[in-house]
């Protein structure tokens, strides 16, 4: 069947070679948009593994030693670590690579957002593939020649800059497809980041254990198999990119109207160079920081948290966690490493939940709902603590992590409602960094605090109550900005003539100033090629969800 297409239809592919060019993307008329959140997927699922690169460190502690440490001399500093072929690296200091992935994701998605908007998401998707897998290939040469600067520079940098850019390559592009369903399209790939260490990490412990010798840990061999899995995935993913035509709209869509403040959507578009001045941006980059911080600063210390506060009754010993042998020690490890696996499953579950919730509540409306429901979570910890209930405990804590998950895949669609679609992936990109400042304020704040409750002589079962009421406050400001968020006054937006400049900018003339009406043929996307998209991502993420599964299991025994 054949249909005649005016301005506002996807033109021949003539206008430009080669297969990046963002024309190169543009949607045929039948294209199926459920094509696209599997896309994105393929791509968070591999980045995703930046929350899982902590099962590299204790082999990597063991990198010269194999069985045991070979450690480093007092004289030998953070400075001589980078270079040394003499001795082990200790896990502080292979942290770093993890601080360095969150500083360059936040750090890359605002410098690049606003070229992510001109070329498009296939050409960005392509660069961040070759950034996180090439930078893997080149971090296994540096455990291979025990350099760890290569390290640094290959997945802390340059797989940093992938992960910024991998991260924010789908957002513009799924709020576009699915004006409808904002909340919920972005839930689908910010789903996908925090279930890639899912896969990556039980795929990782098996692959170093298959390459394990007695001269070699294996971690070089799987950082190369992991890379070029990686690099293909993702490139499959950046390849199946599509953006819809201009004036494209689900059919029997109507766009809300400008009255409904429930959702407080608006019809014009900010551009990205002004946001730095809207108040709006910045009361909405403290809501991000403020939730991101309070969950992101007891991921780290969940088990360690478990095992202090409950001690011996989570193996059914009455003594405290100091009282305990190593045999016991090691029990109660076991079952923390359960309670974290359960954390983490909340938090995948909830960015799918709570956006998709998003779209019927409206934004503000959700999290209003995460900083009063998490404040009176976090109050309630130390009393269920004092009582002895790890159900209320780890209840409280399961739907903490939901909603620390459910902030990042709600405020791109946030973003859009206050700011528009043209450029709202170049503006979720510049908010990203109040996660690079969240990765850092809240640690901080959590782990200062602990280590000050120690040193007044506190008992170990009583040295998070404090930091959980500070956690409360940094909750109660979160709460403050996102009341005092009003629709963007007209004045921010781009006139007509900015935003046809911008569309022209962006590749889009070849959408809007086709000369004359285009024949093409119209082919709608069987739903087969749409089940198979689905089931190449849906299968490792069940595998993954699986594994997940058998270590909370541990946590119920």
């Amino acid at each position: 069947m054949s249909s005649v297409l005016t301005q506002g239809a996807a033109p021949p592919h003539h206008q430009d070679a080669g297969i990046l060019p963002k024309e190169r993307t543009i949607a045929a008329p039948g294209f199926n948009r459920w094509l696209v959140p599997p896309a994105a997927l393929a791509i968070h699922l591999c980045i995703g593994m930046a929350y899982g690169f902590s099962v590299f460190w204790l082999p990597l502690s063991k990198a010269i030693g194999i069985k045991e440490a070979l450690k480093c001399g007092p004289e030998v500093g953070f400075f001589q670590q980078l270079f040394t072929t003499s001795c082990d690296w200790p896990i502080s200091t292979l942290g770093w690579m993890y601080t360095l992935f969150f500083v360059f994701l936040g750090l890359s998605a605002a410098i690049w957002g606003g070229w992510l908007e001109r070329v498009g998401p296939r050409k960005v998707g392509v660069l961040a593939a070759l950034c996180w897998g090439g930078g893997m290939l080149f971090s296994a040469l540096g455990v291979y020649t025990h350099q760890f600067w290569m390290m640094i520079l290959g997945s802390g940098i340059v797989g940093g800059i992938g992960l910024g850019l991998g991260y924010i390559s789908p957002v513009s592009t799924l709020i576009k497809w699915f004006p409808d369903k904002r909340g919920m399209a972005t839930g689908m790939a910010i789903m996908g980041f925090g279930g890639g260490a899912m896969i990556g990490s039980p795929l990782a412990a098996e692959l170093m254990k298959h390459f394990a010798t007695p001269a070699s840990v294996g971690v070089w061999e799987t950082f190369v198999v992991m890379g070029c899995l990686y690099i293909v995935a993702m490139l499959v993913g950046a390849f199946g990119y599509r953006i819809p035509a201009s004036g494209w709209a689900p059919e029997g869509w109507t766009p809300p109207a400008q009255a409904g403040q429930k959702a407080m959507i608006t019809h014009g578009h900010v551009h990205v160079k002004k946001v730095w001045g809207i108040p709006q941006f910045w009361l909405v980059w403290m809501v991000l920081c403020m939730n991101v911080s309070a969950g992101i600063g007891v991921i780290g210390m969940a088990s360690p948290m478990l095992q202090e506060v409950f001690g011996g009754s989570l193996i059914g010993v009455p003594a405290k966690f100091g009282e305990l042998d190593k045999t016991q020690l090691t029990a109660i490890a076991g079952v923390a490493a359960g309670f974290t696996a359960l954390l983490s499953l909340f938090n995948i579950a909830g960015r799918f939940f709570w956006a998709s919730l998003s779209d019927a509540l409206g934004r503000k409306l959700t999290y209003t709902v995460f900083f009063i429901l998490g404040g009176l979570l976090y109050f309630s910890i130390p009393a269920s603590a004092g009582a002895g209930s790890k159900l209320l405990f780890v209840g409280a804590f399961c739907i903490i992590l939901s909603m620390y998950g459910g902030g990042f895949a709600t405020v791109p669609a946030y973003l859009a409602d206050l700011f528009g679609t043209q450029m709202v992936g170049a503006i979720h990109g510049r908010l990203l960094t109040a996660w690079a400042t969240a990765g850092i304020l809240g640690p901080v704040v959590v782990n200062y605090m602990r280590d000050y409750q120690l040193g007044l002589g506190i008992p170990r079962d009583q040295v998070y109550n404090q930091t959980m009421y500070i956690l409360v406050g940094m909750l109660g400001v979160g709460l403050l900005c996102n009341w005092l968020v009003r629709p963007v006054a007209d004045k921010h937006f781009m006139t007509e003539a900015e935003l046809a400049e911008e569309k022209r900018l962006a590749h889009d003339k070849a959408l809007a100033s086709a000369a004359g009406p285009v024949t093409m043929t119209f082919h709608r996307t069987p739903v087969v090629w749409v089940a198979l998209a689905w089931l190449a991502v849906g299968v490792p993420l069940a595998w993954g969800v699986y594994r997940t599964l058998l270590s909370a299991a541990k946590f119920f025994h």
